[in-house]
């Protein structure tokens, strides 16, 4: 079973180096302080975290009770 991508956009918000310092930046232990959304190459993916986009919501408003049947 996969719960995570494989492939994942190196991001410095979920390095697991850096600590957050308010919404759009990171320190570093490595560069110092850096921007979310920018990485380096001592990049190391933290699933914990990263916060997943928000699944989408089913709009079925134009289905009916014939629509399900087979």
């Amino acid at each position: 079973m996969n719960l995570f991508q494989k492939k994942i956009e190196p991001r410095c918000t979920y390095c697991a180096h850096g600590r957050t310092m308010g919404e759009d930046q990171v320190v570093c232990p490595k560069k110092g302080v850096m921007a979310a959304g920018s990485h380096c190459r001592s990049f190391k993916y933290d699933p914990l975290k990263r916060v997943p986009p928000r699944p989408a919501k089913f709009r079925g408003g134009g289905l009916s009770g014939d629509d399900f049947k087979l």
